[in-house]
């Protein structure tokens, strides 16, 4: 997944989360009651063959979590930290139009809002606090102020 997302495969990334995510297991009574295992727990194996087809097994032991959260924060959200810069390039999914999250600096708050658009309306642009940032890096200070940064990207359809 994390691949797919570098090569900027959208649909894919997103298709194989929705698979392996432990909650899309827990919608019903019934897939729990085939899954077996805790849904906020990312299971290192799903099992294929019968007769325990789609239960999920090694819930706690392994490192699925991290692997997990990285995939999301990283890949998908497109969050990488670099020194006194954070870098957002996104691989979401193309019937997401925007996402907003907050990302804390020390003692300073990026109000972060990333919009998917159209190719048509226009290049990627990054600002923060309305001043346009050519690199796509949001230079990140801890002076305890609260900062708008806003990234507009393309939807991308794989």
């Amino acid at each position: 997944m994390i691949a797919f997302a570098a090569m900027g495969d959208n649909r894919r990334a997103w298709e194989l989360l929705s698979t392996i995510n432990p909650v899309n297991h827990a919608w019903s009574a019934e897939s729990i009651a085939v899954y077996k295992v805790e849904p906020y727990v990312v299971a290192s194996d799903v099992y294929a063959l019968s007769p325990h087809t789609g239960r999920g097994g090694w819930t706690w032991y392994s490192g699925s979590a991290g692997w997990m959260y990285r995939l999301i924060v990283e890949s998908i959200l497109g969050l990488r930290l670099e020194a006194d810069k954070l870098h957002v390039e996104p691989c979401i999914p193309a019937h997401w139009t925007s996402f907003k999250m907050d990302y804390r600096y020390r003692e300073t708050v990026y109000h972060i809002t990333v919009r998917q658009t159209p190719a048509a309306e226009g290049a990627t642009m990054l600002t923060v606090d309305g001043i346009e940032r050519h690199n796509l890096a949001i230079p990140l200070v801890d002076d305890r102020q609260k900062h708008k940064v806003e990234l507009r990207i393309h939807i991308a359809h794989s």
